[in-house]
């Protein structure tokens, strides 16, 4: 389960880690949520996500992020995914979107916080 830790999580950059401090609340809350709550607690992560992910890319392009193309191609990846589990719950099928939110939302989280976050974050302090 997603949960956010300050000492590993923080990027120094305020407008991010409160961006990612409410989608790990979210996401925590959701893989706690009983089966009435889930469906609109998802789309809440998926709005969520979706204006996370477009402040992220003004924030690439106002440092000139030189690996924008890679970071918006991971966004538009996770996107997809929800949408494609947004449908399915849609449809009565919460089963993969329940342990993608548990299992496959957290490991990614993390592994892109700590590579494509941390290299936008490092390109916005040295862009200041």
């Amino acid at each position: 389960m997603l949960s956010w830790d300050e000492s590993r999580h923080a990027l120094g950059q305020p407008e991010m880690d409160a961006t990612h401090r409410e989608f790990a609340a979210l996401a925590k809350e959701l893989a706690l949520a009983g089966a009435e709550d889930f469906p609109v607690l998802f789309e809440s992560l998926l709005t969520h996500t979706r204006s996370h992910f477009e402040n992220e890319s003004r924030l690439m392009r106002a440092c000139r992020f030189p690996a924008i193309a890679e970071h918006e191609g991971e966004h538009q990846r996770v996107l997809g995914e929800l949408t494609r589990l947004q449908r399915g719950i849609d449809e009565g099928r919460a089963a993969f979107a329940r342990a993608y939110v548990r299992e496959g939302l957290p490991d990614w989280f993390a592994n892109h916080l700590a590579t494509m976050d941390a290299a936008l974050a490092a390109c916005l302090k040295t862009a200041r």
